[in-house]
C-alpha cells in the first residue's frame, strides 16, 4: 500500500542550495535560471501566484522532475519528506499507516524479533531507545487526534473515509516521519480550520528545515521565518514573515515605479533628440549616438494588472428583513436521524456570519438548508419569497465542463441575456478577451474558482452561501475576495479554514457543534484560543456545551475524578513496565552485570519476555491516551 509519503535520501554537498535552475514544461518556461539558499534550520515559505511553478519547484527538489538546466544540491544522505497526489487506501487503519512512516523503527522492531547475534541486538535496542521508538504509538495518537481523528476513527479502515480524511493521514504520516527537510504542499486544502490551528502550532516548533506551500497568510505569517517568492521563474529569498515580505515587496515596487518614470522621461529625451538631430550633419554623430544608447537601454517592467485578482459581485436589490429565519428547525438526510436541531438563527439582508466547527459537525449540512437545498424535518424555516441565494461549493468547481468556455458555460447559465449581458458578467471576474474563451481544462485551480463564482452570482443574488472558497486562490487573490465580499451589499454566510479571511469578512460568529448551531459571543481570537485550550475562565465560554446544573457539574466532577484515579493506575503500571524494558535490555547487552532473576534466562527467553512486556507497555500508552482524551472531553 501507498501511504502517500515520500522520505528519500538524498547526496550532494552543502547547504539546501537551488542554482541556475532552468525548467521547462510543454514547450513554456516556467522557472528561469532561478538560484537561491535555503538557510539550514529555516521555515520557509514559497509563495506565487498560482501557475508560477511552485509545485513544478517541489518536484524538482524531491528529485520527481527533471530540470532542463541547473539543480539542486543539499547535505549528504538528507532525507525529505514529501506528501504524494494520491491519497492512501486499503484495509489498513489511520494509526497503523502512520506507525508504518517511521520505516527505521518498523525495520528496528522486526529486527529485535528475529536477530540471534547478541552484539547486534544490544544496537537494535539502544537505536530503538534513541529513536523514542516505545512512544511512537502515543506521539501517532496525538498527531491524529490533531488532525481531528478521534479514538474510534483511528481504528477504522482507510478504504471507509472520503479523500480529504484519507490525505490527513497522509499528512499524519509525514509529520510523524519527522524528515530533515520537510516540504508541504498546500497542507490545509483537506483540513477544518481547528485541524488549521493544531498544525500551525505543530509546525512552529518544527526542528528541522521546512518548506510550505501555502496561500494561508496567519500561517505564513506565524509559523515561517523566510519568504521564497517564485515570479516571473525567478526566485527572490525575504527574510521575515509574510507581512514583512508585503512591506519589502511594497517598497520594491514604488522603487520599480519610480524608477520607470525616470527611465520612460529619459527615453522620451533620447527619442526626441534623435529625432531633431539625426538629419543634421553636425549632429548626425551625436544622434547616432544618442540612438545606440536607446537600443541598449533594457526596459523596466511596468507592474501588472493582474486580471486574475478581479472579484466584482452584483449588488442585489432591496428586500425587508430576515431574509431567512429558523424556529426550532432540524436537518439532515435521513427521516429518524437529524444532523442538527434545536436550529434558532436570523439571517438579516446585511450580515456577515462565518459557521465554525469542526469538519463532520454539521457546517455544510446547515449551509444546505439556507441555501433550500434541503427541506426542514422539524420546527419552521420562512424566506423571503423573492430571494435569490448564490451557493459556492468545491463541488462546482470539479463539475465545470473541462471542454467548455467560460463564454459557453455563462451563456447556457444565462439563457435569454444579450451577449453583452453575459460578458459583463464574466468580465466582473477577470474573464475579458481571450480569457473568456479559453477550455476551461486549461485554466488555473484558482480561475475555476472565479469562473464557479461568476456563474451562481449571474442573478445578483441576495444572499451568498460560500463553502470554502478560498482552496484554489493565492494569497492575493484571497485579499481581493475580502474586498469584493466586503463591498457586496448582501448577505453572506462563510464557512473558511482561512481565519484571515473569516476576521476581515465576519462580524457574527455562529458554532456548529453538540448536533446544533449557536451564536458563539466572543471573537475570532477567543475561539482560536478555545480550540487551542488556551482560553481563560470566562473567556469564550458560551462555545463550551453548557452542564445542566449544578447537578450536572457535579456528574461531570466525579467523572474527572474517577479518570484521574484511572490515569494515575495505568501511569504507575506504565513506569514499571518501562523499569521492566531497561532491566531486560541491560541483560541483552550486558548479561554479566544483569540481575539474578535474569541472569539465568537464554537469549531467546530474554527476547520473548521484552517483546511480551513491549505489547503491554504499548497496550497501556493505548488506554493512557483514551483516559487523556475521556478526561478532556469531560471540561
Amino acid at each position: 500500500m501507498r501511504l502517500g509519503t515520500c522520505v528519500l535520501c538524498c547526496y550532494g554537498a552543502g547547504m539546501l542550495a537551488i542554482n541556475d535552475l532552468t525548467v521547462r514544461l510543454g514547450g513554456r518556461t516556467i522557472i528561469d535560471r532561478a538560484s537561491a539558499a535555503i538557510p539550514p534550520g529555516g521555515k520557509v515559505g514559497l509563495i506565487g501566484r498560482n501557475g508560477a511553478g511552485k509545485s513544478t519547484l517541489m518536484k524538482v527538489i524531491i528529485g520527481q522532475l527533471e530540470p532542463d538546466d541547473g539543480g539542486t544540491e543539499m547535505p549528504r544522505r538528507t532525507r525529505l519528506g514529501y506528501i504524494a497526489q494520491d491519497a492512501p487506501g486499503g484495509s489498513t487503519t489511520p494509526a497503523q499507516a502512520v506507525l508504518a512512516a517511521d520505516v527505521e523503527r518498523a525495520q528496528l522492531l522486526e529486527e529485535a524479533e528475529t536477530c540471534a547475534d547478541p552484539d547486534r541486538l544490544g544496537d537494535v535496542h539502544d537505536r530503538l531507545l534513541a529513536i523514542d521508538a516505545y512512544s511512537a504509538p502515543s506521539r501517532a495518537g496525538r498527531i491524529l487526534t490533531g488532525l481531528g481523528f478521534d479514538e474510534a476513527m483511528q481504528d477504522q479502515p482507510l478504504d471507509s473515509f472520503s479523500g480529504g480524511w484519507r490525505m490527513r493521514v497522509a499528512l499524519a504520516a509525514l509529520l510523524f516521519s519527522a524528515p530533515d527537510v520537510l516540504l508541504l504542499d498546500e497542507p490545509s486544502n483537506h483540513l477544518d480550520l481547528e485541524a488549521t490551528l493544531w498544525l500551525e502550532n505543530f509546525l512552529k516548533s518544527y526542528p528541522a528545515t521546512m518548506i510550505v506551500i501555502s496561500h494561508e497568510r496567519d500561517l505564513l505569517n506565524n509559523v515561517v521565518d523566510h519568504i521564497l517568492h517564485l515570479q516571473g521563474g525567478k526566485l527572490a529569498l525575504y527574510p521575515g514573515s509574510y507581512d514583512s515580505f508585503e512591506r519589502q515587496r511594497a517598497e520594491r515596487a514604488a522603487q520599480l515605479a519610480a524608477a520607470k518614470a525616470s527611465q520612460d522621461a529619459q527615453r522620451a529625451r533620447l527619442q526626441d533628440y534623435v529625432a531633431r538631430n539625426s538629419a543634421r550633419a553636425s549632429t548626425a554623430k551625436q544622434a547616432q549616438s544618442r540612438a545606440k544608447m536607446l537600443a541598449k537601454m533594457q526596459p523596466i517592467a511596468a507592474l501588472i494588472d493582474d486580471p486574475s485578482l478581479s472579484f466584482d459581485f452584483p449588488d442585489p436589490g432591496e428586500l425587508r428583513p430576515p431574509l431567512i429565519s429558523l424556529d426550532l428547525a432540524a436537518v439532515g438526510y435521513a427521516a429518524d436521524a437529524p444532523v442538527l436541531r434545536r436550529l434558532n438563527l436570523r439571517v438579516d439582508p446585511d450580515d456577515r456570519i462565518a459557521l465554525l466547527g469542526r469538519n463532520g459537525n454539521g457546517k455544510t449540512t446547515l449551509a444546505r438548508l439556507l441555501a433550500a437545498q434541503l427541506p426542514p424535518m422539524e420546527g419552521a424555516m420562512n424566506a423571503s419569497a423573492r430571494m435569490k441565494v448564490g451557493y459556492f461549493t468545491q463541488y462546482q468547481v470539479e463539475e465545470l465542463a473541462t471542454d467548455a468556455t467560460p463564454l459557453e458555460h455563462m451563456t447556457r447559465v444565462m439563457e435569454g441575456k444579450s451577449p453583452r449581458e453575459v460578458r459583463e458578467q464574466l468580465g466582473r471576474f477577470g474573464f475579458s478577451g481571450n480569457r473568456a474563451t479559453t477550455d476551461v481544462g486549461r485554466l488555473s485551480g484558482g480561475e475555476r474558482a472565479r469562473l464557479a463564482l461568476a456563474l451562481i452570482t449571474r442573478d445578483a443574488p441576495h444572499m451568498l452561501i460560500l463553502d470554502e472558497p478560498t482552496n484554489h486562490l493565492d494569497v492575493d487573490a484571497r485579499e481581493a475576495l475580502v474586498q469584493a465580499l466586503n463591498d457586496y451589499s448582501g448577505a453572506v454566510i462563510l464557512i473558511s479554514h482561512d481565519r484571515h479571511m473569516v476576521e476581515l469578512t465576519a462580524d457574527r460568529l455562529v458554532l456548529v457543534d453538540g448536533g446544533t448551531a449557536r451564536e458563539y459571543a466572543g471573537s475570532m481570537e477567543d475561539y482560536i484560543d478555545f480550540v487551542l485550550d488556551r482560553n481563560q475562565p470566562g473567556k469564550g465560554a458560551n462555545a463550551r456545551p453548557a452542564k445542566a446544573g449544578r447537578k450536572g457539574s457535579n456528574k461531570a466532577r466525579k467523572e474527572a475524578r474517577s479518570i484521574n484515579s484511572e490515569v494515575a493506575a495505568v501511569e504507575k503500571s506504565i513506569a514499571r513496565l518501562q523499569a521492566q524494558c531497561s532491566e531486560i535490555d541491560e541483560a541483552i547487552a550486558r548479561p554479566a552485570e544483569s540481575r539474578p532473576d535474569l541472569a539465568g534466562k537464554t537469549m531467546n527467553e530474554l527476547l520473548v519476555q521484552r517483546a511480551k512486556v513491549a505489547s503491554e507497555l504499548e497496550t497501556l500508552e493505548a488506554e493512557w491516551l483514551a483516559l487523556g482524551e475521556k478526561l478532556e472531553r469531560t471540561g
